[in-house]
């Protein structure tokens, strides 16, 4: 690392952690019969036979101190934007969520305040239980602190244009909240294609469940009823920000035959006041020159996903992207603080 490599504050805004108690119920979801696109990644990491990648991520997963910490100095990443892994408690019974969320986000504002200079956290909740979710939400930014949210897309198959999920996103706007979307594997109305060629999660699978996410978000009117709910794609946006311009035109013709709502602005305009985006898992120098140019250098942030990702390629990729000072500053820790309220240095 060069001695101007070092002088970025490196702030991390996707990286997984999990729970003891999480992993064991999680465990048991593995071992339960059914048939969820999510139960392929579930099984490998928490009831995996064989000693391969993902049952090896596990231990990582839980460590919080020691490895995970040494991988940060190692790699001069100042700060990690701490999150419950997915599935999250999003596979659970409703009750059973809402006491994990709970504790989990307990477990996390505990880690914070034994070193608040290196971690920063989201909250988790149970969107199986809307009305719960949202008084978590407020305890877990009020009384614990925490620095936003964290969704692991779809729940029970359905998403936030759902009426029913409207207490979360008006907790979710009160509270200045921005709620990241993170993926999972693609529900049950999608998952057929996506069983062949492991394409269930991070190859194709991830991309397609959160961009559709957002996308019924987007067309649906969510934001004109909550113009200030602030939203973060991983993974350079899920490839949203490559489709503005067909969203805008195919939206339009849609709402002209009523098969769509008639929505305030366009697609691209609440992409670009309503999201921002992380680089997590997407080292393309290309993919973040076309992202910076399509919504604004402010709406895009840095991120490692670890420790599903390595850190010292994340750290190599901004490091030397062909953007200026000024804007890396932005890119590596800037934005981060405006969104995720974590203060400066």
């Amino acid at each position: 690392m060069t001695a101007d490599a070092k002088k970025w504050r490196r702030i991390a805004t996707e990286e997984a952690l999990s729970i003891p108690e999480v992993a064991a119920g999680l465990r048991g979801v593995a071992r339960a019969p059914g048939n969820s696109l999510d139960l392929i990644l579930v099984k490998r990491i928490y009831d995996a036979q064989v000693d391969d990648g993902p049952a090896r991520l596990l231990p990582r997963l839980l460590d919080l101190e020691d490895e995970r910490l040494c991988d940060m100095d190692q790699n001069g990443v100042a700060v990690q934007l701490l999150s419950l892994t997915a599935p999250g408690v999003q596979m659970f019974d409703a009750d059973t969520a809402t006491e994990l969320a709970a504790l989990a986000n307990d477990r996390l504002a505990a880690v914070i305040s034994r070193h608040p200079a290196r971690f920063a956290g989201l909250a988790t909740f149970a969107p199986q239980s809307p009305k719960r979710a949202a008084k978590e939400m407020e305890r877990a930014i009020k009384t614990l602190k925490l620095n936003g949210l964290i969704v692991n897309s779809h729940t029970n198959n359905e998403y936030f244009d759902n009426p029913k999920y409207f207490p979360i996103l008006e907790a979710a706007e009160a509270l200045d909240a921005c709620i990241y979307i993170h993926p999972r594997a693609p529900s049950d109305g999608l998952d057929a294609p996506f069983r062949d060629y492991g394409l269930d999660g991070a190859q194709w699978g991830y991309g397609i469940e959160v961009s559709t996410h957002a996308v019924r978000m987007m067309v649906s009117g969510v934001f004109d009823r909550f113009p200030k709910l602030k939203i973060c794609l991983g993974h350079m946006g899920e490839a949203v920000q490559f489709w503005l311009w067909r969203l805008d035109y195919m939206n339009k013709n849609a709402q002209n035959r009523g098969s769509a709502p008639k929505t305030k602005l366009t697609p691209s305009e609440y992409f670009k006041r309503n999201f921002v985006i992380t680089t997590s898992g997407q080292e393309s120098h290309l993919a973040l020159d076309f992202s910076i140019k399509a919504l604004g250098i402010d709406n895009v942030l840095w991120a490692i996903d670890y420790p599903y990702q390595p850190s010292a390629p994340a750290v190599a990729f901004m490091d030397s992207a062909p953007v200026s000072a000024a804007e890396k500053e932005k890119l590596y820790h800037g934005n981060a603080e405006r969104v995720f309220h974590i203060p400066p240095a």
